[in-house]
């Protein structure tokens, strides 16, 4: 019987700003929080809102979960293969 996959993941990737703010992070509970943020725009990488005025081209979005209290914009690449985080917040 033939395994069976769940749907295909985009990369993520950080600016360097936004990695910056990961190495800042040090609460465990933060850390969990934007995982689990991380999982559904790779998963997703439409699941945010598009960003009105944001820059041409880009697409940047903005995902919010109000229950883990993150906030990430992001853009994708092309095909949708990659997820470019520009800044959080937890």
């Amino acid at each position: 019987m033939p395994r069976q996959h769940g749907p295909r993941r985009a990369r993520i990737a950080f600016s360097d700003a936004a990695a910056k703010q990961v190495e800042a992070i040090t609460s465990e509970a933060d850390i969990h929080a934007l995982d689990r943020a991380l999982v559904v725009v790779s998963v997703d990488p439409e699941a945010g809102e598009p960003i009105p005025g944001g820059p041409a081209g880009r697409g940047l979005r903005e995902y919010t979960d109000t229950v883990e209290r993150v906030r990430l914009l992001y853009w994708t690449s092309a095909l949708g293969t990659i997820v470019v985080v520009a800044y959080i917040e937890v």
